[in-house]
């Protein structure tokens, strides 16, 4: 029988964690995009202000995988969200249920939190993980598309500075 074992991250783990974001970046094809550091990651998940939080993942005692999450909140509901920001688990470890076993942690941490959703995204082309997330009863919200405003964007619509498409 597998054991597998969820746990929080602890500070120690910003090596390692930082190497799954790498890990989960090349995988997704956006490797370019990772700019955070470790000192980063031991900041912005281990400070007393951190906003997100994160949990490790073993099997049989191996190092397999983490996870990245927050709380949201939905006006609509008035309630708290659970987000998933990153789950990875390694490819020797995708066969052994800790994506699964990462998933029903938050979920049952979304519902000791009385959170009324929790939600993550997927790539449209990442279909191993559509069909997994959908094997579990997650449905994809079509309806709804993500903008974002990001680096030099963020930076220019904050301080109102004019964009060359506005």
């Amino acid at each position: 029988m597998t054991d597998i074992a969820i746990t929080p991250a602890r500070p120690q783990d910003a090596v390692e964690i930082h190497r799954f974001i790498t890990e989960l970046a090349i995988y997704e094809r956006a490797e370019h995009e990772v700019v955070a550091g470790i000192a980063d990651i031991e900041a912005t998940l281990f400070s007393p202000q951190a906003k997100a939080q994160a949990l490790m993942c073993h099997v049989d005692g191996q190092l397999a995988g983490f996870a990245v999450y927050f709380f949201s909140y939905s006006t609509w509901l008035g309630k708290n969200g659970l987000y998933l920001e990153d789950l990875y688990v390694t490819p020797e470890m995708r066969l052994a249920g800790a994506g699964k076993a990462l998933l029903k942690h938050l979920a049952q941490l979304a519902l000791e939190h009385d959170c009324g959703r929790f939600e993550w995204s997927v790539l449209d082309w990442n279909q191993p993980a559509i069909d997994f997330y959908q094997s579990l009863g997650a449905k994809p919200q079509a309806e709804w598309v993500r903008y974002r405003l990001a680096g030099d964007d963020l930076r220019r619509f904050a301080l109102g500075e004019e964009t060359a498409s506005a």
